[in-house]
């Protein structure tokens, strides 16, 4: 890449309503908070080469939440009759956190649909979680959707990314699942460079191999993620690409979802637009979804988000990824 090219990437994404190019950055504006997101806390048992969040049996940026915190915005969504009918729980790895299972029937007990993202390994296998899950199955059945993270349908790449002996205890989780009728979904990567065709091909017959109930065919039981690689030289959006892309602001996640973390060492949790990004504090929206919805100036204007991050390009309006069905 010459100079000015280089120059060109690091001044992209600096200001949050010009691009580098003297161009009108793009807005994305909350139609309706249909998914909430739950971090549970940064930590997890294992370490990925890849994890945008860069979890790890070290990392606890992200605290665990508690159960009182999560039903405190609970609270919000009944008190303000907000239209949100999926409450999501991220890590990290979920079951790690001693309040989950709690917090989890606490969603479910108020109508909402949970959608669960884990590894399936040993903190979702210890035996009073499976006892948990099981109760939770069976007094709310499809409403609860376990997603496991299994990122190719091969050994080999999988632990090229998950590290040694993750896969075969991935595939004992999802075993155990499906045996006991929940509801599943797959989530697999592209890193590898392997067309959708042959990657939905892989994991179907895997699937039927093991006597999986998964649709690979649908997006929802099977999401395939694009790459976030900060490192990459991503195009900045603007209010033109939308008509360029035939793209609407409505399609992105931020249009329909916010995520709340708790960082180490504060007193309350925050907001934030997505699961995508955890750390970086000018995307704070505020203590409540209320505060949210109206946060203006920096990032964001009047509750609106700012496409100011690659990963806003990469993975969201050129990706097409999304973390919710």
């Amino acid at each position: 890449m010459t100079e000015a090219a280089l120059q060109t990437r690091d001044e992209k994404f600096r200001d949050p309503d010009w691009t580098a190019a003297g161009e009108r950055r793009a807005q994305v504006p909350l139609d309706a908070l249909r998914t909430l997101w739950i971090n549970t806390g940064s930590l997890c048992n294992i370490e990925c080469v890849n994890c945008y969040i860069e979890s790890s049996p070290e990392n606890d940026r992200l605290a665990y939440i508690s159960r009182a915190e999560v039903s405190a915005f609970l609270d919000e969504i009944e008190r303000e009759a907000l239209p949100t009918r999926e409450i999501g729980f991220t890590g990290g790895e979920p079951f790690m956190n001693p309040d989950f299972l709690a917090m989890l029937g606490d969603a479910l007990a108020r109508g909402h649909c949970a959608l669960v993202l884990t590894n399936a390994m040993q903190p979702m296998q210890r035996p009073r979680i499976k006892s948990g899950l099981l109760r939770l199955r069976e007094a709310h059945g499809e409403r609860l959707v376990i997603r496991v993270s299994l990122d190719h349908y091969g050994k080999a790449l999988h632990e090229e990314e998950r590290g040694p002996d993750t896969y075969d205890k991935t595939v004992e989780g999802i075993d155990w699942l499906a045996r006991h009728g929940f509801a599943l979904a797959l989530a697999g990567r592209t890193y590898w460079g392997e067309g959708e065709r042959s990657l939905r091909d892989g994991y179907g017959a895997l699937a039927r191999a093991r006597g999986w109930p998964i649709d690979v065919t649908d997006p929802a039981e099977l999401v395939l993620f694009p790459e976030m690689d900060l490192r990459a030289d991503v195009p900045e959006i603007t209010t033109a690409c939308w008509s360029i892309l035939h793209k609407s602001p409505s399609d992105l996640m931020c249009a329909s979802s916010r995520m709340v973390v708790k960082r180490k060492g504060a007193a309350r949790p925050v907001v934030l637009p997505c699961t995508l990004l955890p750390y970086d504090p000018a995307f704070e929206m505020g203590a409540t979804l209320a505060e949210a919805a109206r946060t203006d100036g920096g990032m964001f204007a009047s509750g609106a988000v700012k496409l100011c991050h690659p990963h806003c390009a990469k993975f969201c309006v050129l990706g097409g990824g999304s973390c919710s069905a």
